[in-house]
């Protein structure tokens, strides 16, 4: 077989263009399109070459190198020469005024979210990207900073309206002094498909990562489940897990799947003894300088007796029990805090704060030590190495699936160095070192993270990179035949703080993602993984090969720990602008998942009505007690599975280049797909968002007020999905809005729809082609209207018009009220086989009342005849 490079490779003859159309070019320093400027003042020292002549990328499937060579003459790479060698290079790439744009930057080592602006000036330290709008020739330009080597980039905000390019290795021991492909340009007529088109060229061009196209998505992607972490935080133990989902199960949903959190490790601070867990860890950042000392659960877990949770005489859980512990976590936090601003302030005798904390803390360990749920009487093996089968995770695994037959997965978090500390040194097979951070002051522009100052503070225990896949394997070999079936890895971005003495940020990564991957494939069907923390290229450049799905916002906040300025409410439209812009280019690399949420939070349906549509699994957090089950059943199938939507939601064409936190007049539409309809959700997210000057999410309490806007049918992207572009040219929709129920028509050449969106608050819309039948018989199916997305209950939809018969088939998933419009009163309405009552009003409503019948899968066969 041909290398990679060697021209002979017949894989590489192809990625000659279908045509020489020059769109991109580069001369007397600027870089236009077709034309048209879109840099000026672009410096002598940077370069422009076609995709073409610079890939030598060949591990492609056939089908997806023609999609890239078709489109092979609307990309090309720009790099740049510097005259001496360096670790980190910042260089000009031209300048912008006047130019409308979306980016997605790094507010947190972790997290990415959007920002629009008009200049190159406006862009934010770290941005991933930068989507210029070029309405001159109706079209779009993409720069997206790249890997080259051992660097990688981003782009940064220069003054004049200069676009920054930083090229940084992450150790001074790996220099360069120039780059032939460090940022890849893109133009397309078409906002999603250039997404689409750009990273194809790049997944061509790196060879490093794969397509979510390419790689097979997790099973619980189209599930329920339940993740401990705001049940419990660290506290999580068997019985409050089982207690868990036995309130789940009994409330009538049945999660598929559940995430057991933060707080089943073994792991325990430096100070420490090595062989013991740290104990009265409540809240998180208190865990966040500790390391794992053993591969496998923590004692809580690995005294969990087979069994004790099954029978009669199972012991007893006080459900408020959690809610204690991490409301005096709380009061412990927010001492400390006082103390720190004392401190701060100039005073000197603190012993006052010493002393309260000090109280606290014995209050608090009490709780702990009252707790002994889980502990069988005779003490268990928690203390030794001993892996009978009648003991810990492998013993409360089973249990778990006896009890509970619907349960299909079970996964558990870590990080992605272990602990949010590593791997203690000395304590496991593996060749451990403390490695001090060292962060970039690219992150300068980013916002103060607890997750970070806690990290900095105590370093990280680094597994040798030549260990990583021995340090997965070993970990995730021993959880699987514990009968754990995937992971949740946070903190994955740790690395390009570790990165001195490993050849760069760029090097480790590698080794790192090479083992883990490797790992995923043995241990866990390759699949069984959700990424988070890892909003950065770095990762989705070399760490998607195998991963599949990961989290496309910041974590879900109930409530903001630095105060909350309009109550609980402000963060949550800033949960869903991260998730649906993100979305746009992450979601070609993973399935976007967009975090979980609380049944009871304030903002529960606010968040319940965006995950319905999201094209992702819907988990919620909620703490033991604490379900709206009446809620979750507008989400969730009584078996635990979900109406889910065939791609995932984006942002409509008309949002891409507004802010809808808080511009004032701008509501957040977000569209998918059905099989046989589309949905756009509109959430008025306006009251927070991201602070240029202060560098934090502020809330901008003058913007929380209603917002009005238009739908139409045209919002909808009906060709990004193979399946659905047909029903993008149908003569005539019908349209159904969720929260106001109302049922009504609209074609393409219809006027928008205008609506007034309240704070904090959205509406539904599906869309569903209608279908012409016989003489005046208009008919479109809505689906189960006592469900968010009402179009994703619909499975099967056959239509039969002939001279002897009449009719419309419809197989729909669910229990409750089903919708379709009708022009005209069908003679007799069959369900399940037997002719069933019906009721038709001359509006073109026509309802039906369909069972849950467990033993058919709960689809009901419904048949109107006219």
């Amino acid at each position: 077989m041909a290398p990679p490079n060697d021209p002979s490779n017949p894989q590489l003859n192809k990625l000659v263009p279908n045509t020489l159309d020059k769109y991109l070019a580069l001369d007397n320093e600027k870089l236009s399109v077709k034309g048209v400027t879109v840099l000026s003042d672009v410096p002598s020292n940077v370069t422009f070459k076609p995709f073409y002549s610079i890939t030598k990328s060949s591990d492609v499937p056939l089908p997806l190198l023609q999609r890239v060579q078709a489109h092979s003459n609307k990309g090309g790479f720009l790099g740049f020469k510097s005259q001496d060698p360096s670790d980190r290079l910042i260089n000009s790439l031209g300048r912008f005024n006047g130019r409308d744009f979306l980016s997605i930057f790094r507010f947190k080592t972790w997290w990415s979210t959007q920002w629009v602006g008009t200049s190159g000036s406006d862009l934010q330290m770290e941005s991933q990207w930068v989507l210029l709008d070029v309405p001159e020739i109706a079209s779009y330009v993409i720069i997206i900073p790249v890997i080259e080597g051992s660097f990688r980039s981003a782009l940064h905000p220069g003054t004049d309206g200069h676009v920054m390019i930083c090229a940084e290795s992450g150790s001074t021991q790996t220099k360069a002094s120039s780059f032939d492909s460090i940022a890849y340009v893109h133009v397309s007529d078409n906002p999603y498909n250039i997404m689409k088109e750009a990273y194809s060229a790049l997944r061509v061009h790196l060879n490093t990562f794969k397509l979510l196209e390419e790689k097979q998505v997790p099973s619980l992607v189209n599930k329920f489940g339940w993740c401990t972490w705001d049940a419990f935080y660290l506290t999580v133990e068997p019985a409050g897990v089982w207690h868990g989902v036995k309130e789940f199960s009994e409330g009538g949903l049945s999660p598929r799947f559940i995430i057991i959190d933060d707080g089943w490790q073994s792991a325990n601070r430096d100070c420490d003894n090595p062989n013991e867990d740290t104990k009265y860890l409540a809240l998180g950042g208190e865990q966040m300088t500790c390391r794992m000392h053993r591969l496998d659960e923590g004692e809580k877990f690995r005294k969990y007796k087979a069994g004790s949770l099954l029978g009669p005489d199972a012991p007893s859980f006080d459900v408020k029990k959690p809610k204690l512990l991490i409301n005096k976590g709380i009061e412990i936090e927010v001492a400390t805090k006082e103390r720190n601003k004392a401190v701060q302030a100039g005073v000197t005798d603190v012993s006052g704060f010493d002393s309260k904390i000090s109280k606290l803390r014995k209050e608090s360990e009490e709780i702990f030590i009252a707790e002994k749920i889980s502990t069988p009487a005779d003490g268990g093996c928690g203390s030794c190495s001993c892996k009978a089968e009648n003991y810990g995770m492998k013993a409360f695994t089973s249990d778990l699936r006896t009890k509970f037959k619907s349960l299909d997965d079970i996964w558990v978090w870590h990080a992605l160095c272990g602990a949010w500390g590593g791997v203690r040194p000395g304590t496991t097979h593996l060749n451990s070192k403390v490695v001090q951070c060292n962060v970039s002051p690219g992150l300068d522009g980013t916002m103060e993270d607890l997750a970070v100052v806690k990290i900095v503070e105590g370093g990280v225990g680094l597994v040798h990179p030549t260990q990583a896949g021995d340090y997965y394997d070993s970990m995730h070999s021993y959880l699987a035949q514990a009968g754990i079936t995937g992971v949740k890895i946070d903190v994955i971005h740790t690395l390009e703080y570790l990165c001195e003495e490993y050849g760069g940020r760029v090097e480790l990564a590698k080794a790192y993602y090479k083992g883990l991957s490797n790992s995923l494939k043995k241990n866990f069907n390759g699949s069984g993984i959700i990424s988070s923390m890892q909003q950065c290229n770095d990762f989705f450049f070399l760490g998607t090969d195998q991963i599949s799905m990961g989290r496309v916002g910041d974590d879900f906040w109930f409530q903001d720990p630095n105060g909350d300025p309009m109550g609980s409410y402000w963060l949550q439209g800033v949960h869903m602008i991260h998730c649906s812009y993100n979305s746009l280019w992450m979601g070609q690399f993973i399935q976007p998942d967009w975090d979980m949420f609380q049944s009871d939070h304030c903002c529960a349906k606010f968040h319940a009505g965006s995950r319905a549509i999201c094209g992702g699994p819907v988990y919620v957090s909620d703490s033991l007690s604490g379900h709206d089950f009446d809620l979750l059943k507008q989400l969730v199938y009584p078996d635990g599975t979900i109406p889910k939507c065939q791609h995932y939601a984006l942002p409509t064409r008309d949002c891409i280049f507004k802010n809808p936190l808080f511009d004032k007049k701008t509501i957040l539409k977000i569209w998918n797909v059905n099989k046989y309809g589309g949905v756009i959700g509109a959430f008025n997210c306006q009251g927070a968002g991201w602070s240029s000057e202060e560098k934090r999410i502020l809330g901008y309490p003058e913007a929380y007020k209603p917002m009005s806007g238009s739908v139409h049918v045209t919002d909808i992207e009906w060709n990004q999905n193979t399946e659905a572009a047909h029903m993008g040219e149908a003569d005539e929709y019908s349209v159904y809005f969720n929260q106001a129920e109302q049922l009504q028509l609209m074609t393409q050449k219809s006027g928008p729809i205008q609506i007034t969106i309240q704070p904090s608050t959205f509406e539904l819309f599906s869309f569903v082609p209608v279908k012409k039948l016989g003489p005046g018989i208009k008919f479109a199916p809505v689906g189960l209207i006592n469900m968010f997305n009402s179009g994703g209950t619909v499975e099967e939809l056959k239509y039969f018009d002939s001279g002897a018969e009449t009719s419309v088939k419809i197989d729909v998933k669910g229990g409750g009220g089903f919708l379709a419009y009708s022009s005209v009163c069908p003679k007799k309405c069959q369900l399940n086989g037997a002719e069933a009552d019906f009721e038709w009003s001359t509006e073109g409503k026509l309802t039906l009342n369909v069972p849950w019948i467990e033993e058919a899968g709960g689809i009901s066969h419904v048949v109107f005849l006219f």
